[in-house]
């Protein structure tokens, strides 16, 4: 299986949909030996043995038949079945040694899957924080674009009018105050003068309130320039939130492809188990069969031996009558006789 590569905010993981091989058996490539250790990286914490994997020898497989089983003697049937007991014990170990090995590759399989979940969790937690990040970062330059905004409509507002400074009114209407006072007016004059010092005392009022307003102004303008500031430090430290899941979801689609890796090897050990395993149940079953004429031949010989014992027993009884017939008729009995007697249970 292949991972495709694909953006930090996409997940693929088609391995952990994957069955891990726990506990079936494996098959062998021809007259190599391969030697297979766990990647750096993931060690256990106590060192393991080295396994070393060699190919089955096929000519030590042992050939049995039926008719073998049926026609050889007792003596040769035993020797097959010693034969058959040594390769099968010689086939089961070299099952189990694959069975280990494919197992420690489960481990290391699961070990670099759950690492990809690890890395998977850590990137996801940072797309969150970039996602955040970024909202923090557009309100601050909406707050910025709309106090410049307003800033810059109240300094048209105030370019288009070319007003006196308030320092020059106010010298004006002292002027004109210090003249009111000073000079003998008609009353046509002073009473146009006495309109003009109001009117530039109005001016004078409304331009002082204009300079608050341009303190406010000032102040709008450090606002602004303080959240452009914001805004910048926010997008700085969403780029370096990225650039973080990025880099996790790299380490978690390697995890996912070294996992692939392992994974398949493990599936090749477990063929070669199931080739070894199968080979020992071959010469297994073949010692039952043989086993199973070994006990039949041995009932037989039993049987056969247990009729000679009856055989010999009646014969012995039938010459241990007609001695005591001849014993009773008065004819004198040798110690032969004598001992056929008590063997026959007539003495």
């Amino acid at each position: 299986m292949k991972l495709k590569m694909e953006p930090a905010t996409e997940i693929i993981e088609s391995i952990e949909n994957k069955e891990i091989i726990d506990s079936e058996e494996g098959n062998a490539p021809e007259e190599e030996k391969e030697v297979i250790e766990l990647e750096e990286g993931n060690a256990p914490e106590e060192e393991k043995e080295v396994i070393e994997l060699e190919e089955i020898d096929l000519s030590k497989n042992v050939e049995v038949t039926e008719e073998d089983v049926e026609e050889k003697s007792k003596s040769q049937l035993i020797k097959i079945a010693g034969e058959l007991r040594d390769r099968r014990n010689e086939l089961n170990q070299e099952a189990s040694r694959r069975a280990t090995l494919r197992d420690r590759l489960n481990d290391e399989t699961r070990n670099r899957v759950d690492e990809a979940h690890s890395h998977r969790e850590k990137r996801d937690e940072l797309n969150n924080s970039v996602q955040s990040t970024k909202e923090e970062r557009d309100e601050m330059n909406r707050s910025a674009s709309e106090l410049f905004k307003g800033v810059g409509n109240k300094k048209k507002e105030s370019g288009a009018k070319k007003e006196k400074p308030i320092s020059a009114l106010e010298k004006e209407i002292e002027s004109l105050e210090f003249r009111q006072q000073t000079e003998v007016l008609t009353g046509g004059t002073e009473r146009k003068l006495i309109e003009k010092i109001a009117d530039l005392k109005e001016k004078y009022s409304e331009k002082k309130k204009q300079l608050e307003q341009d303190r406010e102004l000032g102040e709008k303008k450090r606002q602004a320039e303080h959240s452009r500031r914001e805004a910048s430090a926010l997008h700085r430290e969403m780029i370096q939130l990225a650039d973080d899941a990025q880099l996790e979801h790299n380490k978690m689609i390697e995890c996912y492809r070294m996992a692939d890796q392992v994974r398949n090897e493990a599936d090749e050990i477990h063929a070669k188990f199931i080739h070894a395993q199968e080979l020992a149940d071959f010469h297994h079953e073949w010692f039952i069969k043989v086993q199973k004429k070994l006990r039949k031949m041995d009932k037989r010989d039993e049987s056969s031996r247990q009729s000679v014992r009856e055989a010999a027993r009646e014969e012995a009884k039938k010459e241990g009558e007609e001695i005591y017939e001849r014993f009773k008729k008065g004819q004198a009995l040798g110690t032969e006789d004598l001992m056929k007697l008590q063997k026959a249970g007539l003495l």
